[in-house]
């Protein structure tokens, strides 16, 4: 059986899509949630997904909105 590390590494080498499935099913065992609403999330993220890779919508450095968010709350 493989230990944290050599799960952690071998969780790395995976595409991006996949990295986030892994995430997504670790998170959930320890929360246990609605059926219903994970879906609606689902959705929501399966659309983002697509918008970004389709061009129609560009994406925004963390950095940059992190930002954009402490000049907000410095008002």
């Amino acid at each position: 059986m493989l230990g944290a590390k050599e799960i952690i590494q071998e969780a790395r080498g995976l595409p991006v899509e996949e990295r986030a499935m892994v995430i997504d099913s670790l998170l959930r065992s320890f929360h246990a949630s609605e059926a219903a609403i994970e879906e609606k999330w689902l959705v929501v993220a399966k659309r983002r997904l697509t918008e970004l890779r389709t061009g129609a919508v560009k994406p925004v450095a963390g950095e940059k909105v992190f930002a954009r968010i402490r000049d907000a709350l410095a008002r």
